[in-house]
């Protein structure tokens, strides 16, 4: 094998794709691209009670999705398939019989009662529970009986006594195990199927796996995973252990603090390009204080030398400041297929909107730009819109309706409002002025009774802009409801 960087995402298809694995993926994506490297994706599938293809191909949609497309693995192919554990069972089997014949794995017969009972007499010591190794010197003829019989039993792998487990990973440091604490773990369960560490190891070596990029969660796992790479004389990989990614109660990301995984987000109406550059900035730091990265620039900048050791913290309020960003420079188009579907599920847009009825749609979204953070906020920015049960949104708001020149502006605006040829925000602007030098009043005296008597509140699109795309009987029917305009 040549020098080359070669990363993993393998992900377990057991339910919805966590924010928390988006970041994994996206952390070995760019190491993959940042050293012209190459970004694998398996499927670990051994938990067949939980795994599913349906989650399976949610999580290849959320990475296609986010633009971290792979270079061999699932769907694409490459050398080392299959890609998929539980297709991979008589390679694992293989190598299994190889530790068996070596005499560095064994059958264990225990029973779950023997093993239950053997746990507790060492909790009652104090000691750490693990396994006392009984099965590891039975005599070959017993084995062969027990076989004969049809006992149930696992395979153990022998972990080597009082030594010292140890690695450099790249983001914790220097790390070390003690291997009696380790025991003679499981590598093959009862029913045939082989444990996540064991497969983990032989799919990572025979896949020629330099780098393990993953999540801090898996640190406990990997002296396991050592015990079997000297077992099979494999070369260790480079370990990089990614910190958790905590809420801002400094508690482990959960439903609690909110959307958890990539499809909620994408249904809420973010853009990959901004989960990705928030999703960058969870326990990485960039040389410098840009925050707004493209996905070229991370592949450009990004090294595990600047991932933190510290938890990082997702911090909602950021997510929707970088995703504002992007959605500023989405073109009128772009815009509004971002928020249609939102607009459609809230009953304020059809199924199948009439081409007048998306031009409309449009400038709605587009006069709605500055005050939409995500796709879905659009329902709540254009409500005013779409119904006519709004009232001024607090007490001051209500106040500007009792200021004593508010009659007079809404009862001129109306008539010259009614009077108008057409009503765009072209013909509308100039009618404030109007007001303003006919009935002496600064414009703030003009705006704002005009805007809460329309919409209910103090700030918002440009006052021209809305009267144009409310029209111009739903806000003659307002300025009546306000009961300030005199015949």
């Amino acid at each position: 094998m040549s020098n080359e960087v070669r990363v993993r995402f393998a992900p377990s298809p057991t339910g919805p794709f966590h924010i928390g694995g988006a970041r994994s993926a996206l952390f070995n994506y760019l190491l993959a691209k940042h050293t012209g490297g190459t970004f694998v994706v398996r499927i670990e599938d051994t938990d067949q009670k939980r795994s599913t293809r349906e989650s399976e191909e949610n999580i290849k949609d959320a990475l296609k999705w986010l633009g971290i497309n792979w270079d061999e693995g699932i769907d694409v192919g490459g050398p080392n398939g299959p890609y998929r554990q539980m297709e991979r069972l008589d390679l694992y089997k293989k190598y299994t019989d190889q530790l068996l014949a070596e005499g560095k794995a064994y059958y264990c017969f225990c029973t779950p009662e023997e093993l239950e009972a053997e746990k507790e007499a060492q909790m009652a010591q104090g000691e750490t529970p693990v396994y006392s190794g009984k099965c590891a010197n039975l005599a070959p003829e017993t084995v062969q009986q027990y076989l004969a019989e049809g006992r149930p039993y696992v395979i153990r792998v022998k972990t080597p006594k009082n030594e010292t487990l140890e690695f450099d990973d790249l983001v914790r440091g220097h790390v070390s195990f003690d291997s009696n604490k380790v025991g003679d773990f499981v590598i093959v369960k009862s029913d045939g199927i082989p444990v996540y560490n064991y497969c983990v190891v032989l799919d990572d070596a025979l896949m020629h796996i330099t780098h393990v990029v993953r999540a801090e969660e898996h640190l406990s796992n990997t002296p396991r995973q050592l015990v079997l790479y000297h077992a099979f004389g494999f070369p260790v990989p480079t370990f990089a252990h990614v910190s958790l990614i905590l809420g801002k109660d400094k508690k482990k990301m959960s439903k609690r603090h909110g959307a958890t995984s990539v499809q909620q987000y994408r249904d809420l109406g973010y853009l990959p390009a901004a989960i990705d550059n928030f999703l960058a900035l969870l326990g990485w730091t960039p040389d410098s204080d840009q925050e707004i990265f493209t996905m070229e620039e991370l592949c450009q900048q990004f090294s595990l030398d600047r991932v933190a050791k510290n938890p990082a913290v997702f911090d909602i309020e950021k997510l929707n400041w970088i995703n504002f960003h992007y959605m500023k420079e989405l073109d009128e188009d772009q815009l509004l297929e971002l928020c249609l579907p939102h607009l459609q599920q809230a009953g304020y847009a059809a199924a199948q909107p009439s081409a007048e009825d998306l031009q409309w749609l449009k400038h709605l979204c587009a006069a709605m730009r500055e005050h939409v953070q995500y796709g879905a906020q659009i329902v709540d920015a254009v409500k005013v819109f779409f119904t006519d049960d709004f009232a001024p949104e607090n007490e001051e708001t209500a106040a500007v309706l009792k200021e004593e020149t508010a009659s007079s502006v809404l009862t001129m605006f109306y008539q010259e409002l009614k009077a108008l040829d057409e009503v765009t925000p072209d013909t509308v602007q100039p009618l404030f002025k109007k007001i303003q030098k006919g009935l002496k009043v600064k414009g703030k005296f003009v705006y704002m009774p005009i805007r809460v008597a329309v919409t209910g509140v103090m700030h918002g699109p440009d006052l021209n802009v809305i009267v144009a795309l409310m029209g111009r009987d739903k806000v003659l029917s307002r300025l009546q409801a306000s009961g300030l305009i005199n015949a």
